[in-house]
């Protein structure tokens, strides 16, 4: 099943913004996260919006398909922090605010 572009490009920001390093990061992964996804990361939320785009009988990726699949995709990728760990905070409320603050660009 193809993919836009756009919606590849969404993926790609989405996690590049899980990387402390990167200037899209929020607070929240630039405060709490040692190591972000890698590109793996960026083929599962791809395959998995795929999945999603096909259980909902449409041959196309939209942006809410990738953001379904995202927290499944990424949660178990995202390294935190030791003040991430003993603050409490979870990979599913780092990706939550990845997210929030990541947009899709209007295609």
């Amino acid at each position: 099943m193809p993919i836009a572009d756009h919606v590849t490009a969404y993926v790609a920001r989405l996690l590049k913004a899980t990387h402390p390093a990167d200037p899209a990061a929020p607070d929240v992964v630039r405060r709490y996260v040692r190591y972000g996804a890698s590109p793996r990361g960026m083929q599962a939320m791809i395959l998995a919006g795929k999945i999603m785009a096909l259980l909902d009988s449409r041959y196309n990726v939209a942006f809410d398909d990738v953001r379904q699949a995202a927290a499944p995709a990424l949660r178990h990728r995202l390294i935190l922090s030791f003040e991430g760990q003993a603050e409490g905070i979870t990979t599913d409320t780092v990706i939550a605010e990845v997210l929030k603050q990541i947009v899709p660009d209007k295609a």
